[in-house]
Formats: structure tokens, C-alpha cells, sequence
């Protein structure tokens, strides 16, 4: 047992290595200024533009379901005009950047993992070493500078689409006097309560890009590693994005106190 776990904890630390080591080799090339633009304004695309169905969808029908299920509750108290302000700071701190970044997760991350590591298996990333192209300034930079421009801006809107919705199932639905629903969030919701979430959004685009990038450049063993590294891409993105989610929630109340 002691063998195991400390296996694990090595295995644990040189992964969280490799992941500075690849953070501090991206963060070099942008301030070097090594940015291919065109790969840059492809990947906005890919990452940003291609992900707001997704986002859209996913931010609207949770503000709706919150604003529904929080006036089921409320209502039996007699506050039915705080389902405002609760759906707006929830999904403001917590709903609008976890789900964004659990849904590129699955869209981007998984993307991102299985052509890096298609390329790696089929020897492509060696040739861009033969020509004297670093496969970090190529394929990790412009990935990672569109997911710090996207992120924020998807969780954004994600926000935005819940508020919408939660106005639209509050109000139209559910019977809410829109001047209460809308002056209370207001009122209780401010600037500091979206800030925390594109903050969120900014860290999760980070541990994203890092991370699918980092299993698709040491994929291996053919197709199989392929599909090995996108799954592991998609599973280690997502429980990473739980857990500093706690520790962001800590830091930043202190930072910006609710």
C-alpha cells in the first residue's frame, strides 16, 4: 500500500511538472511574440465561434431550470421576488464558468487532444522538428492565446442567456412582477459577482489548453493511444475544473466578498 501510494504521488508530481514546464514554454513564446496570427484567428474560430450554440444552449435552459426550481421553494416563503438575484449571482459565481468550462472541455479539449496527438503518432510533430518549427510555438500558442480571448467571453454569454431565460421563466411563466425580479438583481447582484466569473473562465481556458495539449503531445501506441489521450483529455479537464473551482471559490469571496 505505501509502494502504491507513493507511486501515485510521484506519478501525481511529475505530471503537475510537465504541465508547468509546457505552461512556462507557452507563456515564454507569447511574450517572445512567436504567434503565428492566422493559426491564432483559425483556433478563435474553432474554439470561440463553434462553441456558442453549445454555450448558448447550455447557460439557457439552466437559468431556466434554477429560476423554476428556486421559485417552486421561494414561493412557499412568500419571496418569490428573490428568484432574481439568486439565479444572477449563482450563475454568475458558479453555474454560468463551471458548465461553460465543463462543455469546451468536452467540445474543445477533446478536439485539441486528438489532433495533437494524430499528430504525434503519424510523426508529423517530428517533422515540424526537422524543419526547425517548435511544435509548442505552433500548436499550443495560438490554441492557448484563442482560449484565453474565448473563454471569458463564452462564460459571458452563458451568463447572460441564464439571466434571459431565468427573466423569461420567472416573469412569463411563473407569474413574478418583473420591476421586483429585475430591481432586486440589481440591487444584490454587482460587477463583482461577474468578474469572479470570467476570472473562472480565464483559469479554466488555462487548465483546458494545458491540459488536452500536454495528452495529445505524448500520445502514443497508434490509434489506440489516440483515443486513450482524448478521453483522459476530456475526463482530467473536467475533474481538474471541480476541484479549482472550490479553490478559486475561496480565494476570490475573499478578494470580492459576497
Amino acid at each position: 500500500m505505501i509502494r502504491s501510494t507513493g507511486r501515485i504521488f510521484l506519478t501525481l508530481c511529475l505530471y503537475l511538472g510537465e504541465l508547468a514546464f509546457l505552461f512556462l514554454e507557452t507563456t515564454g513564446a507569447i511574450l517572445r511574440g512567436r504567434i503565428r496570427w492566422r493559426l491564432f484567428w483559425q483556433q478563435v474560430n474553432e474554439i470561440g465561434s463553434r462553441s456558442q450554440m453549445v454555450v448558448m444552449v447550455t447557460g439557457g435552459f439552466t437559468g431556466a431550470v434554477f429560476a423554476a426550481q428556486t421559485f417552486f421553494q421561494f414561493h412557499l416563503l412568500g419571496m418569490d421576488s428573490a428568484v432574481g438575484p439568486v439565479v444572477a449571482i449563482s450563475m454568475c459565481r458558479e453555474l454560468g464558468p463551471v458548465l461553460t468550462g465543463l462543455m469546451v472541455a468536452g467540445r474543445v479539449g477533446a478536439a485539441m487532444s486528438a489532433e495533437i496527438g494524430t499528430m504525434k503518432v503519424t510523426e508529423q510533430i517530428d517533422a515540424l522538428r526537422a524543419l526547425a518549427v517548435h511544435p509548442v510555438d505552433y500548436l499550443v500558442v495560438p490554441r492557448a492565446m484563442a482560449i484565453f480571448v474565448s473563454m471569458p467571453l463564452l462564460v459571458g454569454e452563458s451568463i447572460g442567456f441564464g439571466i434571459f431565460t431565468s427573466y423569461i421563466v420567472g416573469v412569463k411563466l411563473m407569474g413574478i412582477q418583473g420591476t421586483y425580479f429585475i430591481s432586486n438583481m440589481i440591487q444584490f447582484a454587482d460587477l463583482a459577482d461577474v468578474s469572479i466569473g470570467l476570472i473562472k473562465g480565464f483559469v479554466f481556458g488555462i487548465l483546458i489548453v494545458l491540459i488536452s495539449c500536454h495528452q495529445g503531445l505524448h500520445a502514443r501506441e497508434g490509434a489506440v493511444g489516440v483515443g486513450r489521450a482524448t478521453t483522459d483529455a476530456v475526463v482530467i479537464c473536467s475533474l481538474t475544473i471541480l476541484v479549482v473551482n472550490f479553490v478559486l471559490t475561496m480565494g476570490l469571496n475573499i478578494i470580492f466578498p459576497a
